[in-house]
């Protein structure tokens, strides 16, 4: 079947990693010096990974590919360690903004590390929780806070100031599987509604486990 698909230009690519973080879902492999994915199946085509190459060597395009499968991802991600370590490797060498504070409350919508950022909002036990959680933040900035403990209406307030001052590239929301934590996507939508922005956004789960899945925004 015809479906989706992240497409790789081999002449363009460099080699240099960046696009590899930023797949959650571990398609993405450096092999001889050029980006492959590793399988049809583990690439679900919605393309986390464009806007982190610096070359311009990735697109969507659409062809003939085997369908997405969510449980043989999981089951990569969780027998294949060798990718893991690599892509820890790969973040270590993505630059990062410098940035403090993270905490929701405490971070100004005018910090300079805003401008045209990929940001990652994270509910503040996930990463304690995740496996491989820096494998997530190459080359994104980081803001945390827990929607149970804390209004989420003042997250969405805050986050539509950032909005509203800066040129936000992305936004990914990593929040564990209760209920409580996907007040930090309500924010975010609240957010977006509310300063008339339109940004590209992901929502990742961390299960109990350490395991992630990409749900559907």
């Amino acid at each position: 079947m015809k479906r989706k698909i992240v497409h790789i230009d081999e002449p363009l690519c460099n080699g240099c990693g960046q696009c590899i973080p930023n797949c959650i879902e571990g398609a993405l492999q450096i092999v001889n010096g050029k980006a492959k994915i590793v399988k049809d199946t583990y690439c679900d085509g919605l393309g986390a990974c464009l806007g982190h190459c610096p070359q311009g060597a990735i697109t969507i395009i659409e062809r003939e590919a085997e369908d997405f499968n969510q449980e043989e991802v999981h089951e990569y991600i969780k027998n294949n360690q060798t990718t893991n370590i690599q892509t820890s490797n790969m973040v270590s060498k993505i630059p990062q903004k410098p940035q403090w504070p993270v905490k929701i409350d405490l971070v100004s919508p005018k910090a300079p590390f805003f401008e045209n950022a990929n940001m990652l909002l994270v509910a503040d036990c996930a990463p304690v929780a995740l496996k491989n959680f820096h494998a997530l933040t190459g080359g994104k900035q980081i803001i945390i806070g827990c929607p149970k403990f804390n209004d989420a209406r003042s997250y969405a307030t805050k986050i539509s100031e950032i909005l509203k001052e800066n040129n936000i590239a992305s936004i990914t929301v990593v929040h564990m599987e209760v209920p409580c934590c996907t007040g930090l996507k309500w924010a975010v939508n609240k957010a977006l509604e509310d300063s008339g922005k339109k940004v590209s956004t992901r929502e990742l789960e961390v299960k109990v486990g350490g395991e992630t899945i990409e749900l559907k925004w």
